[in-house]
């Protein structure tokens, strides 16, 4: 496969960290490393892009540092795996890249690694540093989501037509950037959380009927995922609507897609998707459609996050939102998207979904 632009790019960031590291060598100076810092304390809410950023604060991580000697070594370590992935123009898996950096330091009886965790932490770092996705340095996730529509897609020379792949529909790869759209009929992208329901509207052929294109995960959104979304969104501008479960976890799947998430600020720009609106199951569903009766008590993780998101800087002035947040804080419960099946098995693709398309029933 031919080098992108992109695979030049973050190849050059690399070499770049790497001979930076030397020169400090050379000079007899400590080797460092100097990354944004990542956590809320550092995320700033963009109110006229409407998405989440990283703020100005660095931190520096330092060889000859007893608590950051090892940190820096699974960096460099990382950067040199992705170095040469990006040489011989083939990708890893996350797993594959925890095991490649998995060894016994000589004359020592400590690992570079001893987690998958502390890897996926490097490749994140690489990613402030590089400006470039994990994607990028050619690092991918598991694969975890299906999609059906009228879109035909050419990927890795292989021609693709999504309304043609049987019951399982396309899976979608950790990595789309070199996905190609030969054609794409559609109205809309409806994108659940859940595969169960996926299955349901793909069986009845939702996305033939409405025109439109069915997504869906399971549990959080993948990246790859987020990064197909977008594409969708901005280079053939279709309207984006989440369903996802009455609860706190469903809307927080939701601001991820709009707004980006805490852990991935720094990705914002290709992974938000700001004008996504979010389709259902809402607190008035619950009261218009009779699902108090399958209500499921709140927890305290639920509560926790709750208000957690009532306190987002990008949810505290909108009215609409945080009139849900109070009903489902008074209800005391929340409600699975399954519980519409109570209605008729189809109620979901027959009734449901077209009259919130139609009547544009939705929250921003």
């Amino acid at each position: 496969m031919a080098e992108t632009k992109k695979d030049s790019g973050a190849k050059s960031e690399l070499v770049k960290m790497g001979k930076k590291i030397v020169e400090d060598i050379k000079h007899g100076k400590s080797p460092k490393i100097e990354l944004s810092v990542r956590g809320l304390s550092n995320v700033v809410y963009d109110k006229e892009s409407k998405t989440l950023g990283l703020g100005e604060k660095t931190a520096e991580r330092l060889f000859f540092n007893v608590g950051h000697a090892k940190k820096f070594l699974q960096t460099i370590e990382i950067a040199s795996i992705c170095k040469t992935l990006l040489d011989v123009a083939k990708h890893a898996s996350l797993r594959d890249v925890f095991y490649m950096a998995k060894r016994t330091i000589p004359s020592t009886n400590i690992n570079v690694v001893d987690e998958q965790k502390e890897s996926d932490k490097a490749i994140e770092d690489l990613e402030l540093i590089t400006s470039y996705s994990r994607e990028n340095l050619n690092v991918n996730a598991n694969k975890m989501g299906s999609v059906a529509g009228k879109v035909v897609v050419e990927d890795s020379g292989d021609t693709i037509d999504w309304s043609k792949l049987g019951s399982g529909g396309w899976s979608i790869p950790s990595n789309v950037e070199n996905i190609k759209f030969k054609k794409v009929n559609a109205k809309y992208v409806i994108y659940m959380e859940k595969a169960a329901v996926w299955e349901r509207l793909h069986e009845d052929r939702f996305w033939e009927k409405q025109n439109c294109i069915i997504m869906s995960s399971q549990g959080q959104t993948t990246r790859g995922i987020r990064r197909l979304l977008q594409r969708l969104c901005t280079e053939h501008k279709l309207p984006i609507y989440v369903l996802a479960d009455n609860d706190p976890w469903g809307w927080y799947i939701y601001s991820v897609l709009k707004f980006g998430s805490i852990s991935l600020a720094h990705m914002a720009e290709e992974m938000a998707i700001p004008s996504v609106k979010f389709i259902g199951i809402t607190c008035d569903d619950v009261i218009n459609y009779d699902l108090k009766r399958h209500f499921i008590k709140l927890n305290d993780q639920d509560i926790s996050r709750l208000k957690q998101m009532q306190n987002y800087d990008w949810f505290t002035k909108n009215k609409a939102w945080q009139r849900q947040f109070k009903m489902m804080k008074d209800f005391g419960a929340k409600v699975e998207i399954q519980s519409l099946s109570s209605k008729g098995i189809s109620f979901i693709s027959e009734k449901y979904l077209p009259d919130k398309v139609r009547k544009q029933d939705w929250l921003d």
